[in-house]
Parts: C-alpha cells; structure tokens; sequence
C-alpha cells in the first residue's frame, strides 16, 4: 500500500534543511547572486551540517541519504538559493558514479576525504559541441604505460573552479562514438589541469561555473572508473539517479516563489481590497499550487523507485521535466502578481525567474527529458 507519510527522520531532516535555507541562505542570496565571489562560509556551514556529503554511504563518511530523502533536503535547500544549492547538488552529482562504479580503493580515496573536510566536486562531461548530444565528447584519453593522458575541454562545469575532485569523461575509442566514452578521477592541482574563465551567467549567480582545460593531463591508470567505454552507460545510469533531485529543486523554487506571491498579494492593495480577493490573483495561485503538489509527487515517486531499485528512467525524466517547467511558470506568474515591482531587484521574484531557467538546461535539457519519455512510452518502432 502507497504510503505518504514522512518518517520523524525525514521530518528532522527537511526542518533542519528549512532553518539552513531561511538563516544561512536566504539572508545571503542576494550578495552571492552579484557573482563576484564565490559564497565558501555558506558551503562550510553546509558541509558541518552534512548536506555536501549526504549521498554518500555512511561506510565512507557521508549520511547514507535514500533518493527520497536527497529529494526532500533538496527541495528545502533549493528554496534558500537555487545558486547555493547547485554548487552542493554537484557535489552529489560527481560522487553518484564512485559510489556506483568504484573500487573499494577508490571510494576511501576519494569519498572518505570529502567526508573529512569541506571539498567540492564537479562532474565534468558537457563540450563546447557536446552537450545534450553527448555522444559527440571530443575530450580524449590515451594510455600511455601505466597513465593515461587527457587533452581536451569542458564547458559550463559547476564547481569548475573551486572543485578538488573532477569526474572527467573523456573518449578512450572515438572510433566507436558515445560507446568509447570512460570516466576518469581527476585530482585538483593535476599537472594539465586549468581552469578556464567564469561565466557571466544569467541566473544562479551564486554557483562558481567555469571552462576547463586538460593540456597532456596526466593521471594514473587506477584512476579508471570501471573499465574503459564504460563510461556513457555511466553517466545514463547517474542521471537516473539525480534527476529526481533537479526536480525536487524546482519544486523548492516554485513553492519559494508562491509563498512570497501570496505574502504580497495579502498586503497589496488594489482599487480598494486587498489583490489576494481578486478572482484573477486566486486563479494565479490556485494553479501554482496544484502544479508543485503534482511536481512533487512526480519527484518523490521517482526517486521512490530507485530506492528500491527499480528501472526509474522515464519517471525521472518525467520528474525532472514537469518540476522545472513549472518552477520557471510558477516563478513567472509571482513575478506577475508583484507587477512592476516583481522585475525589481528590491524584491525577491525576479531572482528565482532568472535561477529557475536554468533547471530547464543542466542535467539533460527538457526536450531531451522528452525524448526520454517519448521513447520509453512509445516503444520499438520498426523504420
């Protein structure tokens, strides 16, 4: 039997992640979001109350979360600062194929030490002509002795510049396309590893992106994730499992964005009564409501059913798809009740329009999402 309910641990968990947003995050988002620095007091606090290493198993450090209880954290997070809280979701994105694809070597050299101390990480596979077509990696990997040697660049990294660990996915067969494609641990300071410049973004400001260069970057062979031309089935089964956390970010934006449309449509006066006892105003909010509570469903089933271990490819999809489409019309519509003053930054609406955009790109593009779906819900087709 479907059961709702959140446990009294899953009840802490998303209140502790509710203060962290409203007392460390929200206060700050406006200063990070001028994108002149990068907000490391945040990601301290956030790394001593255990949400940069909340996927990871507790036998190497972390909290051991469950998908669902990553979806929760995130909603709450996503809520203080959509910027913020992508620097700390990268950090689970590139430790999802260590915990999925590596040795036990590799998990205490590599896991353990995020565990210890505040590290990010980044999960380096977009290219320049690479992104939603990942198939087309130009980045290359070539063995020589007991290394390998990388030459090549990636483009819109998060944690690109502040990252001590890259998952660099790089082509050790370009003959064979996306099936030549391995993954590679990358230590910061890496000889051939540089990073690149900044990016001026137009939402979540807050989160440090950047292009990187490997110019003969060397790294020893045992730092292979799997086995070579394993590594596009690699980043399909990741995303598999961490979409489900993109869409429970856009959950979190959009309930954020409704709660300040309904707080000033209550205190804003037009023609007399308050904008909240317009017709309009209620159809406005009533739909962004039952958009987030159907989000959020969507979300927490698929994260439900990696869980427990079953093939969750559409679902996720679905979730992530339908969740960050509605925090961008959510996000708009509250801009909308605010009027002139939404698009103000003296308000808070138009920063969580210009973050949510951005939910719709990273992770797989939503008309990907769609192809996702589309494919799974159709079937075989002959030509």
């Amino acid at each position: 039997m479907i059961d709702y309910t959140l446990s009294d641990e899953q009840q802490a968990l998303r209140e502790m992640a509710r203060e962290f947003a409203l007392k460390e995050m929200r206060p700050n988002a406006a200063r990070y979001d001028q994108g002149h620095d990068f907000p490391a007091p945040v990601m301290e606090k956030a790394f001593e109350a255990g949400f940069l290493t909340a996927s990871i198993p507790e036998a190497y450090g972390g909290g051991g979360l469950s998908l669902l209880d990553m979806a929760i954290l995130s909603e709450e997070l996503a809520g203080g600062c959509l910027g913020m809280f992508t620097s700390m979701m990268a950090c689970s994105l590139a430790a999802t194929p260590v915990i999925l694809y590596g040795s036990e070597e590799q998990k205490k050299n590599f896991l353990l030490p995020m565990s210890r101390e505040m590290r990010l990480a980044a999960f380096c596979l977009t290219e320049r002509e690479a992104g939603s077509d990942a198939g087309a990696v130009k980045t290359r990997a070539v063995k020589d002795g007991d290394e390998y040697v990388i030459n090549g660049a990636k483009c819109f990294i998060t944690n690109g510049g502040v990252a001590s660990l890259y998952v660099v996915f790089a082509n050790t067969a370009p003959a064979k396309g996306a099936r030549g494609i391995s993954a590679f641990l990358v230590p910061a300071g890496t000889p051939g590893l540089v990073v690149g410049k900044v990016e001026d973004k137009m939402g979540q400001r807050a989160s440090n992106t950047t292009e990187l260069f490997f110019e003969d970057c060397r790294i020893p062979a045992e730092n292979i994730l799997g086995k070579e031309r394993q590594g596009f089935l690699m980043a399909l089964r990741t995303f598999d499992q961490t979409r489900s956390s993109v869409g429970a970010a856009g959950v979190g934006v959009a309930r954020t964005a409704m709660e300040h449309a309904i707080a000033y449509a209550k205190t804003r006066r037009v023609f007399g009564k308050a904008l909240a006892n317009y017709q309009l105003t209620q159809d406005k909010i009533a739909q962004m409501a039952m958009d987030i509570q159907a989000a959020r469903h969507l979300v927490w089933h698929a994260a439900w059913l990696a869980d427990l271990g079953r093939s969750n490819g559409a679902e996720s999809a679905m979730a992530k798809c339908y969740a960050t489409d509605i925090a961008l019309s959510v996000t708009n519509a509250a801009v909308q009740i605010f009027g002139g003053y939404g698009y103000m930054k003296d308000y808070p609406v138009e920063k969580l329009l210009r973050d949510a955009k951005l939910l719709q790109i990273y992770e797989g593009t939503n008309e990907i999402q769609r192809l996702i779906i589309a494919r799974e819900v159709i079937g075989p087709v002959k030509e």
